[in-house]
C-alpha cells in the first residue's frame, strides 16, 4: 500500500490541491481537506473496484470531501471562490507597461464578481474543466453527473459569466 499511496501522492497531490484551493480559497482549509483526501482513499482503497480510472476515483473523494465541509459551513454560497488564473488574458510581454497589467488586474475582478452568483455546481465544472483540464467524460465521473448534465452546466455557467460581463462592461462604458 505504500507504494500505492506514494505514485498516487506523487501523480495527483499537485492537482488535488489546486482543485481543493481553488474551490475554497484558503491555503490552511485546503490543506486540512487534502489530508481528509488521503485519509479516505487509505481507508477505502481496497474498495477501489477500477471501474473508472483512479484520479476519476482521487477527484470523486475530493468533491465529496469539499462538499462536506460547505455542508458543515453557514452560509455555503458565500463560502465557495473560484480562481482565475488569466490563460486568456495572459499578458505576452515579459516587462508588461503599467496600464496593461492594471487592465488585465480589472478584468479579473470582474470575472471574480460574476463567478461569485454562479451556483455551486456550475463553479465546481468550470474548475474541474477549465483549471484542472479534465475531459467532459472524466468531470461526469468525477461529479456522478451524466456527461450531457456537465455539458449544460459548463453551458449555463459560461453563458451566465458572458453575460453579467457584458453587462458590467456597459456599466463601466466599454
Amino acid at each position: 500500500m505504500d507504494s500505492v499511496f506514494q505514485e498516487i501522492y506523487e501523480k495527483y497531490h499537485t492537482d488535488l490541491f489546486q482543485f481543493i484551493f481553488y474551490t475554497v480559497k484558503s491555503r490552511e482549509i485546503t490543506e486540512d481537506l487534502v489530508q481528509e483526501v488521503y485519509i479516505r482513499v487509505l481507508k477505502s482503497y481496497h474498495q477501489f473496484q477500477g471501474k473508472s480510472s483512479l484520479k476519476t476515483w482521487l477527484f470523486s473523494i475530493a468533491r465529496n470531501v469539499t462538499i462536506d465541509y460547505f455542508r458543515q459551513e453557514k452560509g455555503l454560497k458565500n463560502k465557495i471562490y473560484f480562481y482565475f488564473d488569466g490563460k486568456q488574458n495572459e499578458v505576452k510581454d515579459l516587462h508588461p507597461i503599467p496600464e496593461e497589467i492594471a487592465i488585465q488586474n480589472e478584468k479579473i475582478k470582474q470575472l471574480y464578481q460574476c463567478l461569485h452568483t454562479c451556483t455551486v455546481d456550475q463553479r465546481m465544472v468550470l474548475i474541474a474543466r477549465f483549471l484542472q483540464d479534465m475531459t467532459i467524460a472524466e468531470t461526469a465521473a468525477v461529479f456522478g453527473w451524466t456527461e450531457s448534465k456537465v455539458k449544460t452546466t459548463q453551458h449555463r455557467a459560461l453563458k451566465a459569466i458572458k453575460k453579467k460581463m457584458e453587462i458590467l462592461a456597459e456599466k463601466e462604458g466599454h
